[in-house]
C-alpha cells in the first residue's frame, strides 16, 4: 500500500514539474520571440521609428531656431540702417527737430502739388497741424507757406495729406472763404500759413492751389528716435 503511494505521489510531482517547465518556457517564447514577426521586434521596430522622428523633429527645431536668430539679426540690420540713414538726412542743414518729428521749410516757390511732390521725394509729406502746441512752433517759423491741408475732393471736406480729417482748426477770421472775394482766384482747396499775424492760433488761409509758395514739410518717425 505504501509503495501504491508514493508511486501516486511521484507522479503528482512530475506532472507539477512538467506543467511549470511548459509554463517558464511559454513564458521565455513569449519574452524572446525566435521568429520575425515577434512581438519584440515590432516593439524594437516602433522605438526606432520613434528614435527616428524625435531625431528628424530635433533637427526641424534647430533649423527653426536658426532662421529665427537670422530673421532677428536681419531685422535689427535693417532698422539699424533706417536709423543711420534718418539721422544723416536730418544732420544735413535745413531740418528742424520740434518734439519727435522733423521739418523742412523750402527756400523756393512751387505750387502745392509741387510742394507735395518735394515732401514725398524727400520721404517727408507736407506739415499736418494735429496740436496746438504744433501750432505755436510753426507759428514762430514766421513763414507764408504752404501745409497739408485741402478740400479739393470735396469741397468744404477739409482734410489732411494723410487722409485724416480736421478737427481742431486755426483759421484767420472769415476764413476759410473759397476765394469767394478775390475773383481773380476763383476757387481755393489749399491751405497756407499766413505769417505777419499777431494771434499764432489764426493764421490759416485757404487760397487756390495753383499759387506758389515756400512750402514746409514734416517727417516723424518715433521708432527710430
Amino acid at each position: 500500500m505504501d509503495d501504491y503511494v508514493n508511486k501516486e505521489v511521484v507522479e503528482i510531482d512530475k506532472v507539477i514539474e512538467e506543467n511549470q517547465n511548459g509554463a517558464m518556457r511559454r513564458v521565455t517564447t513569449e519574452t524572446h520571440p525566435s521568429g520575425p514577426d515577434g512581438s519584440g521586434i515590432r516593439l524594437y521596430g516602433m522605438v526606432a521609428v520613434s528614435f527616428g522622428m524625435l531625431c528628424v523633429l530635433q533637427v526641424a527645431l534647430n533649423i527653426s531656431h536658426r532662421l529665427e536668430s537670422d530673421c532677428l539679426t536681419e531685422e535689427r540690420d535693417q532698422q539699424q540702417r533706417e536709423k543711420d540713414d534718418f539721422m544723416e538726412k536730418f544732420s544735413n542743414p535745413g531740418w528742424n527737430k520740434f518734439e519727435s518729428c522733423w521739418y523742412f521749410v523750402s527756400s523756393e516757390r512751387k505750387t502745392w502739388s509741387e510742394s507735395r511732390q518735394d515732401c514725398v521725394e524727400r520721404g517727408a509729406d507736407l506739415v499736418i497741424v494735429n496740436s496746438r502746441e504744433k501750432q505755436r512752433f510753426l507759428f514762430a517759423l514766421n513763414k507764408r507757406a504752404w501745409i497739408g491741408l485741402t478740400d479739393r475732393e470735396t469741397e468744404g471736406s477739409w482734410k489732411w495729406v494723410d487722409g485724416t480729417p480736421l478737427i481742431t482748426s486755426y483759421w484767420i477770421i472769415d476764413q476759410p472763404n473759397n476765394g469767394r472775394s478775390v475773383s481773380t482766384f476763383p476757387g481755393e482747396d489749399c491751405v497756407v500759413l499766413r505769417n505777419g499775424q499777431d494771434q499764432p492760433e489764426k493764421t490759416w488761409n485757404d487760397i487756390n492751389c495753383a499759387q506758389k509758395h515756400i512750402w514746409i514739410c514734416e517727417m516723424c518717425n518715433n521708432n527710430l528716435l
